[in-house]
């Protein structure tokens, strides 16, 4: 494909403006060719400057327009099921943002109804596997420098939740990511849920629960355990450690700017994940149109979108029931290959 890659990106939000920008301004081989959001007006605000992009409130609109050749789905989870089987109907491959479907009975019939076409036409949102550090960690822990690997210890804190975060969002919201970097980094599925609450931080809304600790178990027998904190107040962390038979690796610690000034020195704190996975992002997008222009699909696929909404499915059982809960995968079918892959 010599031509500029046609994209129609369905939601001008926060994720999909920062997409938008993305494609015009960073990503090679790409072009901006439509954009829906049922805002039509935050939507020409994002794609004002930008030539040869139709704006529609309907997202099927979008992707029939002229010169589409692709998807990059950034709407609300809910919104994902329709559109996503609206492309494979066009034969448009996609990048879906996490989650791929919120519910793992409709994130199930998305990876069916691909299986059906026989071949891989999605690439889901887990940008983790890009940034430079888990591809790092990813790398060494496949090396069997270390020896097997026996347990992963991650804190992801945000600043303050939004409006309307509930705590179960923070098992199929927030800590979806953990879901599937763990998956990825030790190549095993997870296969049962615990989740721990101590008190509730002061600075969390009424009603959140908020941090919690969250531990997987997973197939080969190692230990995942999650902090998740999404009202820390001073910052977006996130930090993953691997503790293996013959040593341990650790990411995530902020080498960051440090500034001095007048009376001491503080380095700076990322305060949004658009922020701290920046790079990963960029990078994320630009395998996903490269391989697009080469007629591939590589990346996290249905089947881990499916697999992140069953773990974190059972997760909010685990939350609810204040105990252990299995997680229960449907067959693979085979057209998708391991979880590292």
């Amino acid at each position: 494909m010599s031509e500029l890659l046609g994209v129609a990106v369905l939601g001008a939000g926060h994720m999909g403006a920062d997409h938008i920008r993305r494609i015009d301004r960073v990503v090679g081989g790409a072009r901006v060719a439509a954009v829906a959001d049922p805002d039509t007006g935050r939507a020409k605000d994002v794609v004002a400057g930008i030539d040869g992009v139709s704006v529609h409130a309907d997202a099927m609109a979008a992707l029939d327009a002229p010169g589409v050749q692709a998807v990059l789905i950034a709407s609300p989870g809910p919104a994902h099921e329709e559109a996503l089987l609206a492309a494979f109907a066009r034969g448009l491959p996609v990048l879906c943002e996490k989650p791929m479907v919120p519910d793992s009975a409709g994130a199930l019939r998305v990876v069916e109804a691909e299986a059906r076409l026989g071949r891989r036409l999605v690439q889901v949102g887990f940008m983790r596997r890009y940034d430079a550090e888990y591809q790092r960690l990813k790398s060494l822990l496949d090396s069997g420098r270390l020896g097997r690997p026996l347990m992963l210890h991650c804190t992801h804190r945000n600043v303050s939740s939004p409006p309307g975060f509930t705590s179960a969002m923070l098992v199929n919201s927030s800590v979806s990511h953990e879901i599937d970097a763990a998956r990825w980094l030790l190549d095993q599925e997870l296969t049962a849920v615990t989740v721990l609450r101590p008190r509730s931080s002061a600075h969390a809304p009424e009603g959140l629960v908020d941090p919690q600790l969250v531990l997987f178990e997973t197939a080969d027998g190692a230990l995942v355990d999650v902090e998740i904190f999404v009202n820390s107040g001073f910052g977006y962390q996130v930090r993953c450690e691997a503790v293996c038979e013959s040593g341990s690796a650790r990411i995530g610690e902020e080498h960051t700017m440090v500034v001095t000034t007048a009376g001491g020195a503080y380095e700076e704190v990322a305060q949004d994940y658009l922020v701290r996975f920046a790079d990963a992002y960029d990078r994320e997008v630009q395998a996903w149109v490269d391989a697009t222009r080469e007629g591939r699909v590589t990346g996290p696929g249905a089947w881990d979108g499916y697999a992140s909404s069953a773990v974190a499915e059972a997760g909010v059982r685990a939350q609810e029931s204040g105990g252990r809960v299995t997680v229960e995968l449907a067959p693979r079918p085979e057209l998708y290959e391991r979880v590292s892959r």
